[in-house]
């Protein structure tokens, strides 16, 4: 039985309303609010980045099932926002956490689905008996031009997950993917903000992947959105995800457990895996999960996840995702851009 045996988050205490950003701009925040279902959005500290998210996230997922990092046989970390062009992420995680140097590690990078593109790779170790547990994360400070629509949105946070077959505390009964060549968003090399398609992000992109992924699953697996406690989507936008949900035949109860999008905005790579972790943080044995991601470019990945018992054991052993919406530190729009590196001194 391969799946989830741990996993933790990490979001950045800093937070910037909606508000603020639209008054910079001469927006409507009231406007911009119920278009996009987004009240603020996370952002980083000044010496915080994808690498330092993802090893607090990775911790995290340690701490809560009580494991040796020695035992972990690979680490993958997916991002868009990677510190380093020519440097892999992956080994500060594996240095910071005390994993083996005899380990397989690496970056991947498909725009917000990275993260899940992860999670298969660690699956098919696993499941081969390669490497006992994998490491898979998600992670990303998302980036956004001033005066972009994406600014509204692009927020920063990590998530991590430990897979193997021992210790489960929610199986994977099985994952599709749907791909094609949909360049809806993009950043050429030493570009420092990146380009979209507008309009063209929702269809052919963002819709066409996220429920053509999700039927495949549930044929596949034979499943309908009624065996489903609780359903997951990659969550650009709180509009998004909803509508989503509503046209595969789920409805909102199941849907807003893991929406989190309103309190801390668009993470990219982690954005689908946060609100899984939110689900997980509530969620009881025998219940079952649809996880289903998306990242421009463009490519879906679908999961089916079951509860198991093990759950009881770990879950308040590490930060829940709850106890990062609480105590935030708000930041004006000149500390916002000063904190995001848009401004130089």
């Amino acid at each position: 039985m391969t799946g989830i045996v741990s996993y933790g988050v990490y979001v950045p205490s800093y937070r910037i309303r909606v508000e603020e950003i639209a008054k910079q701009w001469g927006e409507n925040p009231d406007i911009i609010k119920s278009g996009l279902m987004v009240e603020q959005k996370s952002v980083p500290d000044m010496d915080e980045d994808t690498a330092t998210m993802a090893v607090e996230a990775s911790r995290a997922a340690i701490m809560r099932a009580d494991l040796d990092p020695k035992d972990i046989g690979a680490i993958y970390v997916g991002s868009e926002s990677h510190p380093y062009a020519v440097k892999p992420t992956a080994t500060i995680v594996g240095a910071a956490i005390g994993a083996s140097n005899s380990i397989a590690a690496a970056d991947f990078e498909f725009a917000c689905k990275a993260g899940t593109a992860a999670i298969q790779t660690c699956i098919g170790l696993v499941a081969l008996k390669k490497i006992k547990y994998g490491l898979a994360i998600g992670a990303d400070v998302s980036q956004s031009s001033p005066g972009d629509a994406l600014e509204y949105t692009a927020g920063a946070g990590s998530a991590a997950f430990v897979i193997g077959d021992d210790g489960v505390i929610a199986e994977i009964e099985g994952f599709t993917s749907f791909t094609s060549d949909t360049p809806d968003f993009w950043r050429r090399d030493l570009q420092k903000y990146p380009s979209h398609g507008g309009r063209f992000t929702g269809e052919p992109a963002y819709f066409r992947h996220i429920i053509s992924a999700t039927k495949e699953l549930m044929d596949k697996t034979g499943l309908q959105p009624a065996d489903f406690d609780y359903a997951v989507f990659h969550q650009p936008n709180g509009k998004f995800p909803l509508k989503a949900a509503k046209s595969l035949g789920f409805n909102t109860k199941q849907l807003k457990p893991g929406l989190i999008v309103t309190h801390i905005g668009n993470t990219y790579s982690a954005s689908s895996l946060i609100g899984l972790s939110a689900v997980l943080d509530i969620a009881l044995p025998g219940q079952r999960i649809l996880i289903t991601s998306f990242g421009s470019g463009a490519g879906s990945d679908s999961f089916a996840l079951t509860v198991t018992d093990g759950i009881d054991h770990v879950r308040d052993k590490a930060p829940r995702v709850e106890d990062f919406l609480s105590g935030c530190k708000y930041l004006d729009y000149a500390r916002y851009v000063k904190h995001h590196g848009k401004i130089r001194l």
